[in-house]
Formats: C-alpha cells, structure tokens, sequence
C-alpha cells in the first residue's frame, strides 16, 4: 500500500518538475526575444540620431548590425512561445511566412541602408531609414499586441 503512495508522489513530483522546466524554458526563450529586439531598437535609434548628425560610419556600422540580426528573428519566435509576459500575437505563428518575408525585407533594406551610408548618399539614407523602419512596421502591426500577455 505505501509503495503505490511513493509511486504516485515520484510521478508528481517528476511532472511537476517536468512542467516547471518547460515553463522556465519558455520564459528564457522570451527573455533572449525581448532583449534582441530592444537591442535592434536601439540600433534603429542610433540610426536614426546618427542620421541627423550626418554621421554616416555610426549609421553603416548600426544599419549592418540590423541587417546581421534580420535573418535571426524567426529562430526567436519557436512555435509555443506564447506562454509568459510577452507581447507576441498568436497570429505570428499561423502567418510564419509572413514573419520571414518581412525579416528578409529588414535584411535588404538594412543592407541597402548601410550601403548608402558608406557612400555618404544623404537622400538614399533617408530613403534607406523609411525602407528599415516600413519593415519593422511590417511585423510590429500585425504580429505585436500593444500590451505584455499577462
């Protein structure tokens, strides 16, 4: 009779430890997509104050940062990653594709940024930060509540 009481504690308790061990994996796994993305908007800041002071090196050097992170962000969105403080819609992982295209449209457009900026080009800078910042936008809206989950 007590070894059907221990067998049965064992399982909980190894469910139990089970269950929080995914939890916290989820939690991480959110955590590393928040500061990714804050690090990308501050790179987009950067960009963005660099541009004005016609600093063109600050705005190559953030704008291939971007472009480096791009190809990053759908491995940040793993399929499940909804549980927790987040601001990621559901949507995101029905549209995935979606989500790619317009992190390849980051991509270019970051690259086409840093191009210009090497070239010291002012009008294609700022064409080149409109083109950036449509993309963020492109994700953002459709796949980004305005409020944390929880």
């Amino acid at each position: 009779m007590h070894q059907g009481k221990f067998l049965w504690a064992g399982l909980f308790v190894l469910l139990s430890v089970f269950i929080s061990s995914q939890l916290f994996a989820q939690a991480d796994v959110i955590e590393k997509r928040q500061k990714f993305m804050k690090g990308n908007g501050a790179a987009a800041k950067a960009i963005k104050g660099a541009a004005e002071a016609k600093d063109y090196a600050t705005v190559e050097v953030k704008a291939k940062e971007l472009m480096g992170n791009a190809g990053k962000i759908p491995d940040l969105f793993p399929k499940g990653s909804t549980k927790g403080k987040t601001k990621a819609k559901a949507e995101i992982w029905d549209k995935f594709d979606d989500l790619t295209k317009n992190a390849s449209k980051l991509g270019k457009a970051a690259g086409e940024l840093a191009a210009a900026a090497g070239a010291k080009d002012d009008d294609k800078v700022k064409a080149g930060i409109k083109a950036v910042s449509g993309a963020c936008k492109g994700c953002h809206e459709p796949f980004r509540a305005e409020k944390y989950s929880e």
